[in-house]
């Protein structure tokens, strides 16, 4: 069969360009992996390059491997000479076969990212950095990035005396690793660059060798990249640059979405080749997702379509809560399951990863198998296992592992040395770690005194304080939102301790009974330890919408759709931050095959509090007649904001008994004739005695006696 059979007439253009620079703009769906690999099969067998003389960049090893067996499945040839892989791949085979001249041992080893912060905090030990002031993670940061915008110590920005700190200890970092033969992944990249940009030699065979260079996720590539992108194309060299402007989601990594202008400029590109024939979705996704990018000033603009029909329209829910968003959503996955589709072919996608650890709940209440898609459960993600272990000391000294856990983190210079002494100490005494503080003396006698002082003030201080109390209290005090605060990456795991508190809130809400610490650190284990599917199991995909790109489903729900969360607040801050967190919503809906949900609540838990939301404007720049509404309008409005909400609102919604006697349920909708739809929200009394609080949207919040409310179901 011929390479060119079934391609569209945009794919077959892009495959069977001249020898030229193009950027080919690839729409989601479009078939962007088969183009390039068509490519690269047809420059082969037509002679216009040999299998030496390619070089393909993708941006994973995953990537790298499937183009290879795609290309072996096309031709009757060894791959073996071609040059297929990631930067970090590419640049790792050029340092290796000149070492020399890189200024590198022949067996140079490579660091990842926690071999790297080791040898860092090793560093700022050397020179006696008070980490506090310096946190080894900010330091790294700090190396990285201006590795990344290829800048050595010598020409780092140093405009006051942190920076000026840091770049002393970059300074020191780099001497550290020539002297042991390591470098770290970034450094692969700068180290690469230096080579070609130094040796002309080699910088003309490599420009000589490789007349073909093809880039995937061209819209992902850093500053540092495309300059070395840039030294390995000669006179006679051609890029095909493979990209999608409207899905670069990763500015916070480094990506400069401004390299595809930049590209088409530096190398005169006149074949723009938009791939616009969408093969996954159906047309009112597409729609939606062209409206809402439209939106996006800063983009080359394309338009997706599908020749699949128009298929269903877009759903949206409006939860009173974020609990009953969960509820409901749980409810949903079920009623799909129950009509034939595989949960593995449904993902839940949110903005935050702290957004998961109340569908988790939910899922867990439900009985329902999830996985938690490249990342961890709530439960068992670091920062909130660490807030774990300190609650744990509260309640009991005795816990040995958890005082091991968090005993120096956030760091308080209580080194191994002092510890394997207190564990000597404790097992002669056939004692807790915590109890046998009080038998050293010294340095170590004092450093270790002070934690456990810190964790008896803490328990003092705990006492009469409610459930959601004690955990706020202990994060403020122990240093985990200090540390946190600090770190360059931290927002996430502070989003993640925040979310904890809404835990312990939710937890004493739901209890009748042993709403104390001990009940909830059980409850913490138990939905921690259990429930989520093994590898191959049918089973929810549950994953942030970053982590989703490049997956697709039959369904999907896209949750948490407020201002403030998705867009993100911090968003506001950033120069193109809205534009990006659009790209980021189209990435979400262009995720789902035939059916796609989008939700949000009307209020949400935040430290433990109730916040009151605005809808998303993403809902809004979608057109309406491409959506149906799975709640009451008013007016063809959503429903306005509640004044007011009762506490237990962020509960998972359940059948209150002195309301259903009489045949209502919170979150019901129900119908009154003089003030219209509206939503059960709370309800209290007994017998003749029993009334129910409506919210009515526009009408307000209103209190009805059961007995003579005359209301109907809606």
């Amino acid at each position: 069969m011929s390479l060119l059979a079934n391609l569209n007439p945009e794919q077959l253009a892009a495959v069977t360009l001249p020898n030229q620079s193009a950027l080919i703009l690839a729409g989601a769906g479009s078939g962007k992996t088969r183009v390039l690999t068509t490519r690269i099969a047809w420059l082969i067998q037509t002679g216009n390059v040999g299998p030496a003389g390619v070089l393909a960049v993708t941006f994973t090893n995953k990537a790298a491997k499937e183009m290879l067996t795609r290309i072996s499945a096309m031709l009757p040839i060894s791959t073996r000479g071609m040059w297929v892989g990631t930067f970090h791949g590419l640049c790792n085979r050029l340092l290796r076969a000149h070492y020399r001249d890189a200024g590198l041992p022949l067996l140079f080893q490579i660091l990842d990212s926690a071999d790297q912060l080791s040898l860092v905090k090793r560093v700022l030990k050397s020179m006696n950095v008070d980490e506090n002031r310096f946190p080894p993670k900010q330091a790294q940061y700090f190396i990285n990035a201006n590795k990344e915008e290829g800048r050595r110590a010598g020409a780092a920005e140093a405009y006051d005396e942190f920076s000026r700190r840091y770049a002393e200890i970059y300074a020191a970092y780099d001497e550290q690793c020539q002297r042991e033969g390591v470098v770290d992944f970034a450094e692969l990249l700068l180290r690469s660059f230096e080579l070609l940009s130094k040796n002309e030699i080699l910088r003309e065979h490599c420009q000589g060798r490789f007349r073909h260079v093809l880039v995937d996720e061209f819209q992902d590539t850093n500053r540092l990249q495309y300059r070395w992108l840039k030294l390995l194309t000669g006179p006679g060299s051609v890029i095909f640059a493979v990209g999608d402007d409207d899905q670069s989601i990763y500015a916070f990594r480094g990506a400069n979405v401004g390299n595809m202008a930049d590209f088409e400029r530096d190398f005169h590109v006149e074949n723009v080749i938009r791939l616009e024939q969408n093969y996954r979705s159906h047309g009112n996704i597409l729609d939606a997702a062209n409206a809402l990018i439209s939106n996006n000033r800063k983009r080359l603009g394309k338009n997706l379509w599908t020749a699949a029909g128009h298929g269903e329209p877009l759903r949206i829910y409006e939860a009173q809560t974020d609990g009953y968003e969960a509820h409901w959503l749980a409810e949903e996955v079920e009623a799909l399951h129950r009509d034939g589709l595989a949960r593995r072919e449904i993902g839940v996608l949110y903005r935050s990863n702290a957004q998961s650890r109340i569908l988790e709940h939910a899922l867990f209440s439900a009985g329902i198998p999830y996985r938690v898609y490249g990342g961890l459960r709530f439960f068992e993600r670091m920062e909130v296992k660490h807030a774990l272990a300190y609650l744990r000391l509260i309640a009991s000294s005795e816990d040995d592992s958890a005082f091991l856990r968090v005993v120096n983190f956030p760091v308080r210079g209580i080194g191994a040395r002092s510890l394997e002494a207190l564990q000597e100490k404790a097992k002669a005494g056939n004692t807790s770690l915590y109890n046998a503080v009080a038998q050293l003396a010294g340095k170590a006698g004092n450093s270790l005194g002070a934690f456990v002082a810190m964790i008896a003030t803490l328990r003092k201080e705990a006492e009469g304080l409610p459930l959601p109390e004690i955990v706020e209290h202990m994060l403020a005090r122990s240093g985990l939102l200090a540390h946190f605060q600090a770190e360059k990456d931290g927002a996430d795991r502070l989003e993640n301790l925040q979310e904890l508190v809404n835990a312990a809130a939710l937890f004493v809400q739901e209890q009748d009974e042993q709403q104390d610490l001990a009940a909830f650190l059980a409850h913490a284990a138990l939905e921690a330890g259990e429930h989520q599917a093994g590898e191959g199991a049918d089973a929810l995909q549950l994953m942030t919408v970053h982590s989703a790109k490049g997956l697709e489903f039959q369904a999907v729900f896209v949750t948490g759709l407020e201002e403030g969360l998705f867009p993100h607040e911090q968003s506001r801050n950033e120069n193109d931050g809205l534009e990006e967190e659009r790209r980021l919503m189209y990435v979400a809906i262009t995720r789902a095959r035939a059916r796609l949900y989008r939700s949000f609540a009307q209020n949400r838990m935040l430290h433990g509090q109730t916040r009151y939301n605005v809808a998303s404007r993403f809902l809004d720049e979608i057109p309406a007649g491409l959506v149906k509404w799975l709640t009451p309008r008013v007016s063809g409005q959503p429903l306005a904001r509640p004044v007011l909400a009762s506490a237990r609102d962020a509960a998972i919604p359940r059948s209150l008994p002195r309301a259903t006697q009489l045949g209502w349920r919170i979150g019901q909708n129900v119908v009154h004739a003089k003030f219209g739809q509206g939503v059960i929200v709370d309800a209290e009394g007994q017998g003749p005695d029993a009334r129910v609080q409506i919210n009515f949207g526009r009408q307000g919040m209103k209190w009805l006696a059961l007995e003579y409310a005359k209301l109907s179901a809606a």
